[in-house]
């Protein structure tokens, strides 16, 4: 790039750009070329005591590299590296290379993170060029289908290098565990529904992380149990507080094997709809109204009250329906003994819930992943991603209290006797 002249350098496809983004262009290389010069005069001023026997410099600035440009979300901007000759002995020479601009860059950071971006949110690899001319306003040399297959490749080996992580530095308070169903083509014809195990943590600040992402047989406690004492073995040795996950007796039968001290929730989004399943739609509203008085109830009192009078009410005709529900219900109350600002976050593991309906989407318009680990590296990518949005437990300074063992009724701390 040339230094600043104060001539605008004009923005490809210009006619389709507004005011505002030709402006921001113009900045953008201006300010690149600013940066450039700033750094190669820094960089000569530090070396200017070196000269030869006549007194000459033996750094010096010599022309230019030649021009290449750089992808950025406004565009391609064009560089010129300025080239810096050294006529110092062999073994002294050194090499000039902006900081800021690395050599063989051909695209900003942001623009190397929309393209998984793209393609897990459901663009096709054969749409990239379309989709980016769009979003950049120019061609996209180098962001072919061809590209985003390397990059698929490089994600598989990102996605086992997590999974293999040591994680000896970890302690979560709470744990929320589900598995995760896509219809994906997978090596096994026999097999058509591939289930992801998926855990995930609050850390003791109160920061929510993926803890571990992997396949197995439906949800099975093996597959479970062999989850839980791999991230025991990389250093996850303090159990949990809380788990909190669905009905699937796997995943609580491996957790009392494993993490025996770690208390169960069960989750009420899904306790909910298994039990509105066993009634007819006519009564479900009225009877989702009263299961929701249940778990938003202030105390445990008034919890196991609203509990009992949905037996009596509907255990005449739906008895299926109420035993579904009365058989957890310590499991279901389990929040109680913790404080009242976690609650919101320990009743359901909406979390993982929320998070994977964008994968199932990726996987329909895809029509499956194609293999086992290309479903595996698509679901960590998303969950990576997600990750960055998720909520920090309100009260987390609480969570300290809660290591401690310091007990809570009814989500307040109890006084000591």
């Amino acid at each position: 790039m040339e230094e600043p002249t104060g001539k605008l350098i004009r923005f490809p496809q210009e006619s389709s750009r507004d005011v505002l983004t030709q402006i921001l262009y113009d900045g953008a290389c201006q300010m690149l070329a600013t940066a450039i010069k700033g750094e190669i005069q820094s960089y000569l001023a530090a070396r200017e005591h070196l000269v030869d026997a006549a007194g000459h410099q033996l750094v010096v600035r010599n022309g230019h590299l030649p021009e290449r440009t750089i992808q950025t979300p406004l565009g391609d901007v064009p560089v010129k590296q300025p080239r810096v000759r050294d006529r110092r002995p062999a073994g002294e020479r050194e090499t000039f290379q902006p900081s800021i601009l690395p050599p063989y860059l051909r695209k900003t950071k942001s623009i190397e993170e929309l393209l998984p971006w793209l393609y897990l949110k459901g663009v096709s690899t054969g749409d990239f060029s379309e989709a980016l001319a769009a979003l950049l306003g120019a061609e996209a040399p180098g962001l072919s289908a061809s590209t985003i297959t390397r990059m698929k490749a490089g994600w598989e080996d990102e996605y086992k290098d997590w999974q293999g992580r040591s994680l000896v530095d970890k302690r979560y308070v709470y744990v929320w565990a589900d598995g995760i169903y896509f219809n994906i083509r997978l090596e096994d014809p026999g097999n058509t529904r591939q289930c992801i195990l998926v855990l995930m943590g609050a850390t003791a600040e109160g920061k929510k992380e993926l803890v571990a992402v992997t396949d197995g047989y439906r949800e099975s406690e093996q597959s479970w149990h062999e989850l839980l004492l791999d991230v025991r073995s990389r250093g996850l040795t303090i159990d949990p507080e809380l788990a909190t996950g669905d009905g699937a007796l796997g995943f609580w039968k491996a957790l009392a094997k494993v993490f025996p001290k770690t208390r169960a929730q069960r989750c009420w989004v899904h306790k909910t709809a298994n039990v509105l399943n066993k009634m007819p739609k006519g009564v479900q509203a009225k009877a989702k109204s009263m299961l929701h008085d249940i778990w938003m109830a202030a105390t445990k009192a008034e919890a196991v009250k609203a509990l009992d009078l949905f037996g009596q009410t509907f255990r005449a005709k739906y008895d299926g329906a109420v035993s579904c529900l009365e058989a957890d219900r310590e499991t279901l109350l389990a929040f109680y003994d913790f404080p009242a600002e976690h609650w919101i976050h320990l009743r359901t593991t909406n979390p993982i819930e929320s998070t994977f309906s964008s994968v199932r989407l990726r996987t329909n318009k895809t029509k499956g992943c194609g293999s086992r680990i290309a479903c595996l590296t698509m679901v960590f990518k998303l969950a990576l991603s997600a990750q960055q949005r998720w909520r920090t437990l309100n009260g987390a300074k609480l969570l300290a209290e809660v290591i401690e063992g310091v007990k809570f009724e009814d989500g307040v701390k109890k006084l000591a006797a």
